[in-house]
């Protein structure tokens, strides 16, 4: 099967930018990679840091469908202990019939900490509510009707008014980095996996061992998971030449690495001037330019 392409956009929008310019520039990137003939791009949800500034996936893709004609649009990812099932299920597939069958749903259980603390989310209890949350959400999309209580969400005869308008249901998957809880849950309903930190070095380890877990757990629940469902998000810059290309990255570089020191497990210490790091970076293969 050959390779599709997407883009994976927090977005990562250093602070002290436009903010209102920098949302229409990600909605022109999506007009653009339209354009280009990508096949998709996942939009994330945040709601500190002032870096990622898309707080609503399904807004931002709303808006975006309307300006596309063959891009595919997915919540990369939806923060499920941030949502009541419902409601959150409701919206994916109202936006599922809006893009006409271009939406897919995207899970994961937050990566933000500051998101969690404004919520009153522990961090530790993430997991289990995004796993409390995709299991009412998977049996809502089929057309159950669930009665469901836990310790932060409550539905009672909880059912969707709409079927989706993909057929049997859009793409759905879960997010996974370095922790096996996003692939087992992949694995238990044959969805795909959403391997975010996919060239990272913790994550890049992980790789084949969360494909087993897929697999296994598939397997154990009577489901099936196959790699096209499988994506692989790494750091990419082309231009012409590689001069080109470390002059292109140069102004906003140094201020996105510095950030997501701060939000991803990455390595402390190595070099700290551009060139290097860049060196480094492509030598090791955690990402191109």
């Amino acid at each position: 099967h050959p390779l599709g392409f997407g883009i994976f956009l927090p977005p990562l929008h250093p602070v002290g930018q436009n903010p209102t310019l920098s949302l229409k520039r990600d909605l022109a990137l999506i007009e653009h990679l339209d354009c280009l003939g990508f096949d998709e791009a996942w939009i994330g949800e945040h709601h500190s840091s002032g870096y990622e500034t898309i707080a609503s996936p399904e807004v931002f893709i709303g808006v975006a469908s309307q300006r596309t004609r063959h891009i595919r649009l997915g919540t990369g990812v939806n923060s499920l202990p941030y949502h009541h099932p419902l409601i959150l299920a409701d919206r994916i597939v109202m936006l599922d019939h809006i893009t006409g069958g271009r939406t897919m749903f995207g899970a994961g259980p937050g990566q933000l900490t500051s998101d969690a603390f404004m919520l009153g989310i522990q961090p530790d209890e993430q997991r289990r509510m995004m796993e409390e949350s995709f299991e009412v959400m998977m049996a809502l999309f089929q057309g159950e009707t669930v009665t469901r209580k836990t310790d932060w969400f409550t539905i009672e005869e909880g059912v969707l008014q709409l079927r989706p308008y993909s057929h049997p249901c859009f793409d759905i998957v879960v997010a996974a980095s370095v922790s096996p809880a996003g692939a087992k849950l992949a694995g238990r309903f044959g969805t795909g996996l959403l391997s975010v930190a996919a060239t990272n070095p913790f994550g890049f380890e992980m790789l084949a061992d969360h494909w087993e877990v897929a697999e296994e757990q598939a397997a154990e629940h009577g489901q099936s998971v196959d790699r096209r469902n499988w994506r692989l998000v790494g750091p990419m810059y082309v231009a012409e030449t590689e001069e080109q290309a470390l002059e292109d990255c140069r102004p906003g570089f140094l201020s996105i690495m510095t950030y997501l020191s701060h939000v991803l497990p990455i390595a402390q210490g190595g070099p700290t001037a551009y060139e290097e790091i860049v060196k480094e970076m492509n030598a090791a293969g955690t990402g191109v330019i």
